[in-house]
């Protein structure tokens, strides 16, 4: 963690009244909501998605501001193909839009970009938006915004396991080598913490294939706010709701002696 980072946690967590260790290091969110909060709009659901990327800057900005160190957010599920084709392009050419317009937010405010998920798939021109923004953002030491996008946590799983099975063949590594350090370093997620704090927004309950390896130990958030309303207060309460569980990791708290 660098200084900025630690200062501005110091800070939240004054502002906010608990401990600094009780503010998650990373914070995952599973952002839904844009079509219907556009459909109760009576506009179309692209708009509920360009509003949605607003609400992703705004959202991230805040994130450095109280000292998160990672944040990662699932954009596009492999899933998410099947949706209605006018509506695919639409979300790509917003994710095209969207890596150029950040990008000098990004390095302004010393975040790096990291992609999770499957390249190919996507577009020529996102994947060349997206790799010149991870490119220009490699050099940053803020914190680290994770974009999850044409992600599947089981097909992570799948590559992760095709790359170990690849370095057994060549004979780089043992079978006693394959344990949880091993498939962590061959996930997309290597080298980040696991999420302490994942928000699900929309009120819907499901893990809908969202870093499932992960996530074991994650502190889940529900909120009934559709991702384009969802406002820093919001991120506020959810921090607060975090900061007031208990988390044992499955072990039991000690009984304390009472006289």
């Amino acid at each position: 963690m660098n200084k900025v980072t630690e200062e501005n946690l110091k800070k939240s967590a004054e502002r906010l009244g608990v401990r600094v260790e009780q503010i998650p290091r990373h914070i995952a969110i599973i952002m839904d909501g844009n079509g219907r909060w556009a459909e109760k709009k009576g506009l179309p659901r692209a708009q509920g998605h360009r509003q949605g990327g607003e609400i992703v800057e705004k959202i991230a900005l805040y994130c450095v501001e109280v000292g998160i160190e990672c944040l990662t957010l699932y954009s596009f599920s492999m899933e998410n193909w099947k949706r209605p084709k006018e509506e695919v392009d639409a979300l790509m050419y917003i994710y095209t839009l969207y890596l150029v317009q950040i990008r000098s937010i990004l390095m302004k405010n010393n975040v790096k970009l990291i992609h999770l998920g499957r390249v190919n798939p996507l577009p020529v021109e996102v994947q060349k938006e997206l790799f010149k923004t991870i490119e220009e953002t490699s050099v940053n030491t803020g914190m680290t915004l994770a974009i999850a996008l044409n992600y599947g946590g089981r097909t992570e799983i799948i590559d992760a396991t095709r790359k170990i099975a690849e370095e057994y063949k060549e004979g780089k590594i043992t079978l006693e080598d394959i344990d949880e350090r091993c498939i962590d370093r061959h996930l997309y997620t290597a080298g980040l913490p696991e999420p302490d704090l994942l928000i699900r927004t929309a009120n819907e309950s499901r893990i809908s294939n969202f870093l499932l390896w992960q996530i074991s130990y994650s502190e889940f958030y529900v909120t009934k706010t559709l991702w384009p309303s969802f406002k820093k207060t919001d991120l506020d309460k959810a921090i607060l709701a975090y900061a007031r569980r208990d988390r044992r990791f499955g072990a039991v708290k000690p009984r304390t002696e009472t006289s």
